[in-house]
């Protein structure tokens, strides 16, 4: 019997697909001619704004503000098949986005060395090379991908009744204390993506000035999903919060994903965290809203409460000790265009990440009967 061998470094299963109904898989690299995706399973004959795909990826794109990287990317989405007449088709919805603005020149300097806290030594050793120019695959860039995916899902959601709200809520030290009674419908109207204007302001100074010091902040991004229907999600392997975690942990930097109470029930009572079922208006629902939406892994008609913690952007403008591939210690001050602190733009990255996982959800449970 012959049997086919295979390189000792090939890959069974590329990660480079999400989902199991509404499947979304991307190509491309940071400073390749483009990025894009195949979008399969998205059901036939809705009637799609294509506006407000590009108006989605607008929010994500570099260059917005002074608090964003000075990258320069229009992001225009250009769609190749799957939609007819501004009506999706069924067939599989395949697009691109062309990348403009890549600087490859800036990380010539760093071509064999490994930058703290980033893919670089990691994916040398698992493929046996590494696209050093800005990080290649694992490079943020993917994300807008995952944007375009999420605007189409977020339109079928919201022909549902389901809407998705998110917003910063945290950076650094400043930290909002209130968020489930937050309204998210105006965050895109000031520069840090903030539902209150007053923290926004403070939150965005602080920025600006750990930027000016060449260093980096964290944050926190917290969402409110309304309108979920009871019973969306598994109860075991394929729970509604696991699902939602394992797409929210996708994007670069995330660190940790709450739900509800999240941390906080380990500080907890029974007796004070538990939700009581209550009867309003003629419908089953809690009392509390500690469980976050979700129970035994499936949805409860509650609203979905999630806040993502994003760590410090790993690429700072300061001198850094680190190691090259021969092992020398070296030293490395990194130039090129970052952000200060990722989760301004990152807000509609977590909007679309979520609204990809719930179609899928939605879907399965439709094709359930």
């Amino acid at each position: 019997m012959n049997f086919l061998l295979l390189p000792f470094n090939f890959n069974l299963k590329m990660s480079n697909t999400l989902g199991k109904l509404y499947r979304l898989t991307t190509y491309g690299e940071s400073h390749g001619p483009e990025i894009g995706g195949i979008i399969d399973g998205f059901p036939s004959n809705f009637e799609l704004d294509l506006e407000s795909v590009q108006q989605a990826l607008d929010r994500r794109r570099p260059g917005q503000s002074s608090l964003t990287t000075d990258r320069q990317e229009s992001d225009r989405v250009e769609f190749l098949s799957g939609i007819f007449e501004g009506r999706s088709t069924g067939s599989p919805i395949a697009f691109r986005i062309p990348n403009k603005d890549q600087r490859s020149a800036d990380y010539s300097a760093i071509k064999d060395v490994y930058r703290p806290s980033h893919a670089d030594y990691v994916y040398e050793q698992k493929y046996g090379n590494r696209d050093h120019r800005g990080g290649g695959r694992a490079s943020a860039r993917e994300t807008a991908n995952w944007v375009v995916a999420g605007a189409i899902a977020s339109q079928y959601l919201k022909n549902e009744g389901v809407r998705i709200g998110a917003g910063v809520t945290g950076v650094g030290e400043l930290i909002l204390s209130q968020t489930e009674n937050l309204d998210y419908s105006k965050v895109y109207e000031n520069d840090l993506r903030c539902p209150d204007v007053a923290a926004a302001e403070a939150m965005s100074l602080l920025i600006q000035e750990v930027k000016n010091e060449g260093d980096s902040l964290g944050g926190r991004i917290s969402s409110k999903i309304t309108g979920l229907p009871v019973g969306l999600g598994e109860p075991i392997f394929d729970k509604l919060h696991a699902r939602l975690a394992q797409a929210l942990f996708s994007i670069n930097a995330v660190k940790a994903v709450e739900f509800g109470s999240g941390v906080e029930a380990s500080k907890m009572r029974g007796s004070a965290h538990n939700d009581a079922f209550v009867k309003r208006d003629g419908k089953v629902r809690t009392s509390t809203n500690q469980s976050g939406g979700i129970q035994g892994g499936i949805s409860n008609g509650e609203d979905i409460l999630i806040h993502i913690h994003f760590k410090p952007v790993a690429t700072i403008a300061q001198k850094q000790s680190t190691l090259n591939q021969a092992g020398e210690e070296v030293e490395l001050e990194a130039k090129g265009r970052h952000d200060a602190c990722v989760v301004p733009r990152a807000v509609p990255i977590v909007e679309a990440m979520i609204a990809n996982v719930l179609l899928d959800f939605v879907l399965e449970q439709k094709a359930r009967g």
